[in-house]
């Protein structure tokens, strides 16, 4: 049956890009009825089977242009290893409407990018089903995830009592074969062996034959697979041994490996699941932090309503010790809030009327009013939520690798187990121990360490930094980071507090005067210098602004009461031909004394000029100290003065610092940087650093910023303190060791159990013990990554609490 395919084309300037499209996706096979609209910037075309919407997305794409694409999360349930995973994977890309689709085994998840914008999500599901599997679209409430959570808990409760049931029947195998190594003869007749191996094969160990003959009727092959063709060969010949004796004679059977095969199987899928729950800690933590409903004023009364009717502009009523529902501020009330969970901060924020605060945090022991300014899925909460998961599902490069070794790993198993059994007998070795290696071979192999070994990895570190109030966007983004060498800071609210004061105002006329109309330019500015002077003349009435235009990295201009005001740096003015001679000299000392200048003309002739200081923050000579001891080179540019910037940098100990920057001047100098071989971090916090930040290796955003600072940054920092610049390379480094240490066990175990297992080194039970051990190794060394802590980052007193919120 054809599909049909609905895209959104992104790239097209002309009719003749829609032609150049129309012809590239006329060339997919079995591509037919094309149509591309360059008005619309869309396609229509139907696909015969085998073609599916992957090959005509890469077709556009090769042609030179994008497609919009919807990213789907999908919960899948029934994988069992990285085979499972790679299965679901290829059917998931083969459903309709799918560019591509990426499904991560440690978190059993699935992120899909739909290349159709009218995709349904039950064709994915059905997918995933008739693959074999589960599916399920993730839950969006807290109520929905505690019932989730509790499905969870009732599988674990199943699981360990199927693990105590199936341990309670070994353990006489166990006994057994302890005192046959102390030279005792077997305790246990052949009839007791089968009495107590049976249940445990066909009652604990049901779930290993049902997905394998689950994961065979789909074409494929998984861990299933080998420990139920492992421990069925065991029982089996146990069986025939049986049937096949002799009076008197001395029987040798196998029900034990079979027995402790399920059984230490079990132990370590147990375990592994323990561990992945632990792994996953953080990304169930923040989740766990959005409210359910809210208190909100409504025509005179508060009522209680759910967090989805909540809309932007209501107040919401907090009582203390509740969780604030939204982002928003403060419209009454005065409290602290803790933001730990979110930002990393471990101290109490105080807040007063008029500050920010954020859904999820808890209020202290104030009653307060929040005015919503973001609900929903753009709150910072859920920003964080959807950015830590997202970073969790990724995949790193060498991941594409593991896959395609995990794909065909299990058939090469079973091939070399059949190969084992053939030589051993060739070589005229009894049938019982042909048998015994042969079983060996396929219960050691284990294909779910070699699924675990990136993404346990991945997972552990990306929570480990979310809970310090370090987000990473993505692998790629964690790669990058650990190739840094050079760390680009902006000045102004990056290493200084970003709250300056005028403490200088040259006036050589009338100073109330330029006080008000400088203040009443700056009204539709959010910029640092700007807050500083409307500070400066708070309580005066300020006229209407109009005709306001920013500068990037210079200043504004702007008409109040019909004459037009510029306000900002000497050349800004210079290039309006206004003459800054007077005030040259007052510009000289105060640039030498540190200080930022803005200068101020009406209507073409000077008025007059602010001077205003700036702090360094407490922590930022810290910073600076601690990526110079991981041998990276800071370097600081700013839009202040080279004059200011470079008494801040010596303060900090930079001894590379460029002032007067604008923002294509700080592109300039990373694309500088990176072109003499630099692996350059740009950190910033202002919509005049997302430049820099988007043409860096790494963009760092401090989370104090901006929006359009943080959506360009690979990572941001969830509070504005510079030491969590080297906490972040400090775990993107540990992060990225762990992933090789576990990809070197997986590979290595597998490469040195599987020869010594078909040499008859290894009894089954042991085998089976091996293959248990690797999967919780691997998790259990992605787990030390939980107990990653950046140095001491929390401010010690109020005033600094107060200062990092």
């Amino acid at each position: 049956m054809a599909e049909a395919l609905h895209l959104g084309i992104t790239g097209m300037s002309c009719a003749n890009c829609a032609a150049s499209v129309e012809k590239a996706l006329k060339r997919v096979p079995g591509a037919r009825d094309v149509s591309v609209n360059f008005a619309l910037s869309t396609a229509q075309l139907s696909l015969d089977p085998p073609a599916n919407a992957a090959e005509a997305v890469d077709a556009v794409i090769k042609a030179g242009y994008g497609v919009a694409t919807r990213t789907l999360a999908l919960d899948i349930g029934g994988m069992s290893c990285a085979n499972c995973a790679a299965m679901v994977e290829k059917a998931l890309k083969r459903a309709p409407g799918v560019a591509d689709a990426r499904v991560n085994f440690a978190l059993a998840t699935a992120e899909v990018d739909l290349a159709d914008a009218d995709a349904d999500p039950q064709p994915l599901l059905a997918a995933v089903k008739a693959a074999g599997y589960s599916a399920s679209l993730p839950v969006q409430s807290a109520s929905a995830a505690e019932e989730r959570a509790a499905e969870t808990a009732r599988h674990e409760t199943a699981a360990g009592r199927m693990l105590l049931f199936s341990a309670v029947l070994s353990l006489p195998f166990l006994i057994a074969m302890v005192a046959m190594l102390a030279g005792y003869p077997n305790l246990l007749p052949p009839v007791a062996q089968l009495v107590l191996a049976t249940p445990v094969l066909l009652v604990a160990g049901w779930r290993f034959h049902t997905g394998a003959i689950k994961a065979l009727a789909h074409g494929s092959a998984n861990m299933d697979v080998l420990v139920s063709l492992g421990t069925s060969v065991a029982y089996l010949f146990s069986i025939w041994l049986m049937l096949d004796a002799h009076e008197g004679m001395a029987l040798h059977l196998y029900f034990e490996a079979a027995a402790l095969i399920v059984t230490l199987v079990l132990f370590g899928k147990w375990l592994e699941d323990r561990a992945k729950k632990g792994a996953t800690a953080a990304i169930r933590a923040l989740m766990a932090l959005r409210p359910e409903d809210a208190l909100i004023e409504r025509d005179g009364a508060t009522v209680r309503v759910g967090i989805s009717e909540v809309a932007i502009g209501d107040v919401a009523v907090v009582k203390p010790g509740e969780r604030i529902p939204v982002d928003g501020v403060l419209a009454s009330g005065a409290t602290e809030a803790d933001e730990s969970l979110i930002t990393g901060e471990s101290l109490p924020v105080e807040k007063a009327e008029g500050d920010s605060v954020v859904a999820g945090s808890i209020n202290g022991s104030g009653l307060i009013r929040v005015r919503a300014t973001r609900i929903g899925a753009d709150t910072t909460l859920s920003k964080i939520v959807a950015l830590v998961a997202a970073a969790q599902g990724g995949k790193a490069p060498i991941q594409r690798l593991v896959d395609k070794v995990a794909s065909v790993f299990v058939p090469v198993v079973v091939g070399v187990a059949l190969v084992t059994f053939g030589v051993w007998l060739a070589l005229g070795a009894p049938l019982d121990a042909a048998v015994t290696a042969a079983v060996s071979v396929l219960v050691i192999a284990c294909p779910c360490a070699l699924g675990l070994a990136t993404p346990a990895a991945l997972v552990a570190g990306t929570g480990a930094a979310a809970k310090a109030g370090i987000l990473i966007r993505d692998i790629e983004t964690l790669e990058r980071a650990h190739d840094v060498d050079t760390v680009v800071f902006d000045k102004t609210g990056t290493l200084t507090e970003g709250r300056p004061k005028v403490t200088a105002v040259f006036a050589p006329g009338d100073e109330a005067e330029l006080v008000r109309l400088a203040a009443a330019a700056q009204q539709g500015s959010e910029h640092p210098l700007a807050k500083a002077i409307l500070a400066h003349a708070e309580g005066v009435a300020l006229p209407p602004v109009s005709e306001f235009r920013a500068v990037g990295g210079a200043g504004l201009t702007a008409r109040v009461e019909g004459r037009r005001i510029v306000l900002g740096t000497a050349q800004l003015l210079r290039g309006a031909d206004i003459d800054t001679a007077p005030a040259a000299e007052i510009i000289r000392k105060w640039q030498g004394e540190g200080m930022s200048v803005a200068l101020v003309a009406a209507d073409g002739a000077l008025v007059g000029a602010f001077g205003m200081s700036d702090t360094a923050r407490p922590e930022a000579k810290a910073a600076i100290a601690a990526l110079k001891a991981r041998h990276l080179t800071p370097w600081m540019i700013s839009g202040d003065s080279a004059e200011a910037t470079a008494r801040v940098a010596a303060d900090l100990g930079i001894a590379d610092a460029i002032g007067g920057a604008k923002p294509e001047d700080k592109s300039r100098k990373v694309a500088e940087l990176r072109a003499q071989g630099r692996v350059v971090a740009v950190v910033g916090d202002g919509v005049n650093d997302a430049p820099a930040l988007a043409g860096a290796d790494v963009g760092i955003a401090i989370g104090s910023g901006t929006d359009v600072a943080m959506e360009t940054a690979g990572i941001t920092l969830m509070r504005p303190d510079p030491r969590l610049v080297a906490a972040t390379f400090n775990i993107a480094n540990a992060t990225r060791r762990t992933i090789r240490q576990n990809l070197y066990w997986a590979f290595g175990y597998n490469v040195v159990g599987i020869p010594v297992a078909a040499l008859g080194y290894l009894h089954p039970s042991l085998a089976a013990a091996a293959m248990a051990f690797s999967s919780v190794s691997v998790v259990g060394n992605a787990l030390r990554l939980k107990g990653w802590r950046p140095p001491q980052t929390s401010p010690s007193t109020p005033t600094a609490a107060r200062a990092a919120s």
